[in-house]
């Protein structure tokens, strides 16, 4: 039946092209988007999926900053350290001098004293953000006095079934002779480091001195010297095996932390690669479709043409 009124051919042409027009939107939004997934109303379980993915992934390069902080505090204490390392080894070569007849160990002293005005400097100095690994408790503000607190570095974050957490590597300061400090705090208005730590801790031999305040000019009596000497030597090299301990676990939690740097990285760019997967548009496929859209939308256009025109072929009957 043909009709004037109802122009069935031009309402499904019609129809047709409003389909397309539509199709056409969504493809140009994922073309000038790049995302197939841009909102939950595309894919409501891909959209969370991504965007708890994303979540995580800022999570991690927020983790990858404090790790470049923690590496900074633990090179600094390392260099600290290995510093100290090499001033130690200076007195032990002078206690060494100190040894033979004939050597003025005023002379020697001195330079001694040097080296240990040097290894507080050096202690007071390895500080980064605040916070000083090589001294107890000076400049960590530790809620009771004398107390340590742990320093810590953050290592990594985990989410797993129970929710989502940050985990740190702890680095327990320890003020005895064989412990990691130098000194067990530095008098913050005179300078003057205490008795504990590697370096302020007193022998427990015939020399009754650290190795910050050993003085050699104080051993006079002929029949105890060298005994005195080889006890000095013995404290130095004490200290020489405490501080090359404290260095190696120092160097080892910064051979974890760049391991753990690398990781993150790693695990950053399969995050992104899998968020990727979700909800990234293959663009390819996306320029092929709106290629097609756009000749059927001319064709849609065309056939809505043709039924528009089928009324007028009406009048030629009542010609």
């Amino acid at each position: 039946m043909t009709s004037i009124l109802t122009n069935i051919a031009a309402m499904s042409a019609l129809q047709t092209l409003r389909s397309i027009g539509s199709n056409m939107e969504d493809t140009q939004a994922r073309v000038s988007s790049g995302q197939r997934v841009g909102e939950a109303s595309d894919n409501a379980a891909y959209w969370s999926i991504a965007t708890t993915m994303r979540s995580d992934n800022m999570a991690l390069s927020a983790v990858a900053d404090a790790l470049g902080l923690g590496a900074s505090k633990i090179d600094t204490a390392y260099a600290g350290m290995e510093s100290a390392i090499d001033v130690v080894k200076e007195i032990k070569a002078k206690l060494v001098t100190a040894t033979e007849e004939g050597v003025d160990k005023k002379k020697v002293q001195e330079e001694i004293d040097q080296l240990q005005d040097q290894l507080l400097s050096i202690a007071q100095s390895a500080s980064f953000s605040g916070e000083n690994w090589l001294v107890g408790e000076s400049t960590q503000g530790a809620a009771t006095p004398g107390a340590n607190p742990d320093m810590n570095v953050v290592s990594g974050f985990v989410r797993d079934n129970t929710g989502v957490s940050v985990k740190v590597t702890n680095y327990a300061l320890d003020n005895t002779a064989t412990g990691n400090t130098l000194f067990g705090s530095i008098d913050a208005a005179t300078g003057v480091p205490d008795a504990t730590g590697i370096l302020g801790t007193v022998g427990t031999a015939t020399v009754t001195e650290s190795v910050y305040t050993l003085d050699i000019t104080t051993f006079t009596d002929p029949l105890t010297v060298a005994t005195q000497m080889a006890d000095a030597l013995t404290l130095v090299e004490n200290a020489l095996t405490a501080m090359t301990s404290a260095a190696a676990e120092l160097g080892s939690i910064s051979m974890r932390i760049d391991l753990q740097e690398d990781f993150v990285s790693d695990l950053s760019d399969s995050l992104e690669s899998g968020i990727g997967r979700l909800v990234d548009a293959d663009m390819n496929e996306e320029s092929t479709r709106l290629k097609a859209l756009q000749t059927q939308q001319q064709l849609a256009v065309q056939s809505l043409s043709i039924a528009n025109s089928s009324s007028e072929v009406i009048l030629s009957l009542f010609r």
